[in-house]
């Protein structure tokens, strides 16, 4: 099995290539307004929040950068996150009829989703440096960990995605309510909101597992002191863990949903 699966990655990176590009151009060549997709829900959600707080309608504690650029990073980020705990059950569904039809590398479908994430992980996170430059703030040498935390944020999520694909393959209820779910979740993360200095709300940031990665990649890009940087590299090691045994279930549970759809 562990043969397979590392053979079936070799296999797949090719195909999911293949399938990343045909994707990411279909999507963009039929909208008017193109990349500004990859960043306008974040835009939205950063526009209201600092709505918000300079409303006094929601106060929020003092960042360490200027709230627009603290929000504006986080939401970026959590965009990131979100689009790569998507990816895969929607893949696996819009390919249901290849599946049944077509033997493939299956792990091209999860690859392609990476891909995908990858890109646009990519365009955001330019806009935000831009940002960030543009008002005056700048990274140092700490930035050279914001690859490594994007590649958390994404495995994180991709792991994720692919633990509920089968089940969401065959109950539609999974898809519709990972947004559901992933809007509370945001809440419980410091994507708008400090880690606070004490409180229920601190322990909650501290024992989930995203805020240690989403703080330390805000911190590298904003050229801040990264305190979360060791505890975001431990939880690192272990999605990468949880990733790969989500994949192993991937491929023990494909031919079996397979058969089923086919049935």
């Amino acid at each position: 099995m562990f043969g397979d699966f590392f053979k079936g990655f070799g296999q797949a990176h090719e195909l999911g290539m293949h399938l990343a590009k045909r994707d990411i151009k279909s999507a963009y060549r039929q909208t008017v307004l193109g990349l500004l997709w990859a960043f306008l829900l974040p835009l939205v959600n950063t526009i209201t929040w600092v709505f918000l707080n300079g409303s006094g309608i929601v106060k929020v504690a003092e960042t360490d950068i200027p709230y627009t650029a603290y929000v504006f990073s986080g939401t970026m980020l959590w965009a990131i996150f979100i689009e790569s705990v998507n990816k895969p059950l929607l893949i696996a569904n819009a390919s249901k009829t290849l599946l049944t039809k077509i033997n493939f590398p299956r792990e091209s479908l999860i690859l392609s989703g990476v891909y995908q994430t990858v890109f646009n992980a990519v365009i955001k996170i330019v806009l935000v440096m831009g940002v960030f430059l543009w008002m005056g703030i700048y990274p140092n040498v700490q930035i050279l960990w914001l690859p490594v935390m994007l590649f958390s944020l994404v495995v994180t999520g991709t792991a994720l995605g692919v633990l509920l694909s089968p089940v969401g393959m065959l109950y539609n209820d999974v898809g519709k309510s990972i947004p559901l779910i992933m809007q509370l979740f945001m809440y419980l993360t410091p994507v708008v909101f400090m880690m606070l200095e004490s409180g229920v709300l601190r322990t909650i940031f501290t024992l989930n597992p995203l805020s240690s990665i989403l703080m330390t990649a805000r911190s590298v890009m904003a050229g801040t002191t990264p305190e979360y940087l060791l505890p975001a590299l431990a939880i690192t090691a272990g999605m990468m863990v949880l990733f790969f045994f989500t994949w192993l279930i991937y491929r023990i549970a494909m031919p079996v949903l397979i058969e089923r759809m086919s049935a």
